[in-house]
């Protein structure tokens, strides 16, 4: 799964630091999303969503 979130984070302009920490996880965490390495549980998704500000569905493409 592809997703969007270091242009919308960069669009913040916020750092995954920062991000990292307004939604509890590490920075290693959202580092390891945005390089689609890792899958968010769907909580985590939808925070991330919201913290952005975006619907998670444009922040995430499934690959085909």
């Amino acid at each position: 799964m592809k997703n969007k979130i270091n242009f919308y984070r960069k669009q913040k302009g916020i750092t995954q630091e920062q991000l990292a920490e307004n939604l509890s996880v590490t920075r290693q965490t959202i580092n390891a999303i945005e390089n689609d390495k890792y899958n968010p549980t769907l909580e985590l998704a939808m925070k991330l969503g919201k913290f952005l500000g975006v619907p998670v569905e444009e922040l995430f493409i499934l690959d085909k």
